[in-house]
């Protein structure tokens, strides 16, 4: 069976195969530690008159998906975790033959070699909980590996390996921050097991945001349609050029299946190279926090309660405690309804902060997660109709 899309010819050298696959459903979407849909496997293929590799399109050049695949491949990993799970008594007669009360589990996924030290990086929810953990380089090799640190607030692991370095091929990072929808990208992983398997689409949308194993939100998220199954999380998206531009981490199901349907989500490498390098260094991850909820305004609003300002945050809550507390931030106290979105006003609009507008939460949330646990902010806020300039001394994020 070929495989077929507009923007890539259909190359000799690709097999497609429709593989119909379980994955963990999560308020829609499926996160994966262990990622159906069509998967495409890519081999070599020698000699064969007027044989042409299917290749991604890019400004002055064209790389194949071969040629892709034979540089960065040998940089993804297999991640098999072990944990041991409770397994509840029978709910009658108990555990009367002195069966055991635990069993182990494993949990598949993918990663890729960061660099010759032996570092590699994954999910946090394929290691999550584990006992131990191996890293598989192909099908009959295997070696223990150790969990330098983890972040569930992004879903970010870093494991590492005790290997030669001239057995490890790390791969070159992009740039998360210039990938643009249409874009083409490659994934490789090990859905189901298959090692190594690769699939290819476009970047489908971008700004996306997810949520973390924690509950958190994952911001400016990467949506593909290169097909991702149980087992592709924590194997890279990789650009034209044969750069990784996101770690694969979830799957949109659609509430039909629990296999892929068009929807893949990556972590930006962006995100995943400012949290590594604190991993590496410290074991752990400290996001700074403000402890706020807040809602934009509309000119709308502004316009009708007479706010004084035609963008900014209500501040709807303030955690006690927080950072956002001790620096005196008020939240509002009356509900209102405006063209059927909800506002709570009398509290502070937060204007800008360090001198930037802010007219989102993700833009707030991108401006917090620039600083560290102690560092300040200064926020312009409009209180009682008036302007206020206030300095907010940053609290660490709460753990989850």
């Amino acid at each position: 069976m070929s495989w077929r899309r507009p923007s890539l010819p259909t190359a000799a050298g690709i097999l497609a195969a429709a593989i119909a696959g379980a994955g963990l459903a999560l308020g829609g979407a499926a996160i994966f530690g262990g990622f159906g849909g069509k998967t495409t496997t890519v081999r070599e293929v020698l000699g064969g008159a007027g044989a042409s590799p299917a290749s991604f399109s890019k400004v002055g050049k064209s790389l194949s998906i071969n040629d892709i695949y034979r540089r960065d491949a040998p940089g993804v990993v297999q991640v098999t975790s072990t944990s041991v799970v409770r397994v509840p008594s029978d709910p009658f007669f108990g555990n009367p033959f002195g069966l055991p009360e635990s069993e182990q589990q494993q949990a598949l996924g993918s990663g890729f070699v960061l660099d010759k030290a032996g570092h590699i990086v994954t999910n946090y929810h394929v290691v999550q909980g584990a006992r131990s953990i191996e890293v598989s380089f192909s099908n009959n090799e295997r070696m223990k590996a150790r969990v330098v640190g983890t972040d569930p607030s992004t879903d970010v692991a870093v494991l590492k390996v005790s290997a030669a370095s001239r057995a490890l091929t790390p791969l070159p990072l992009g740039d998360s921050d210039a990938v643009r929808v249409g874009d083409q990208v490659l994934a490789i992983g090990n859905p189901f097991g298959l090692d190594r398997t690769a699939t290819a689409g476009i970047v489908s949308a971008l700004q996306r945001p997810i949520q973390a194993p924690n509950g958190d939100e994952i911001d400016h998220v990467i949506q593909t349609d290169a097909a991702l199954n149980h087992g592709n999380s924590g194997g890279p998206l990789i650009d034209a050029s044969g750069r990784v531009i996101g770690v694969n981490s979830q799957i949109q199901t659609g509430g039909t299946t629990d296999g892929n349907v068009g929807i893949g989500f990556a972590i930006p490498i962006n995100t995943v190279k400012t949290v590594v390098a604190q991993l590496i260094a410290n074991g752990r991850v400290e996001h700074a926090f403000i402890g706020v909820q807040v809602q934009p305004i509309t000119a709308q609003v502004a316009r009708i309660f007479h706010l004084g300002v035609t963008h900014g945050l209500l501040v709807e809550e303030v955690e006690r405690g927080s950072a956002a507390a001790k620096a005196g931030l008020k939240a509002g106290t009356t509900n209102v309804t405006v063209a059927g979105e909800s506002y709570r006003l009398g509290g502070d609009v937060i204007v800008r902060a360090d001198g930037v507008a802010v007219g989102s939460l993700a833009r707030l949330r991108d401006l917090v997660a620039a600083k560290k646990p102690g560092e300040t902010m200064t926020l312009d806020i409009r209180r009682g109709g008036r302007s206020k300039t206030i300095t907010i001394t940053l609290g660490k994020r709460p753990g989850r």
